[in-house]
């Protein structure tokens, strides 16, 4: 694996489900995907976990 992206999120349950679909709609396809939710209070977490690996 050549790329690696990490994306960190706090309360971002409005725009963290759209920035994932973005990097998975990218046409380069070999990459790493790190999601962290730090600590939300919000619904992030669950949104995160609706994505298959």
């Amino acid at each position: 694996m050549d790329v690696s992206i990490l994306s960190c999120a706090y309360d971002a349950e409005c725009f963290v489900g759209e920035a994932i679909t973005s990097t998975l709609n990218q046409t380069y396809m070999e990459f790493d995907l790190v999601l962290v939710d730090d600590g939300s209070t919000d619904d992030t977490l669950r949104v995160m976990r609706s994505f298959e690996d």
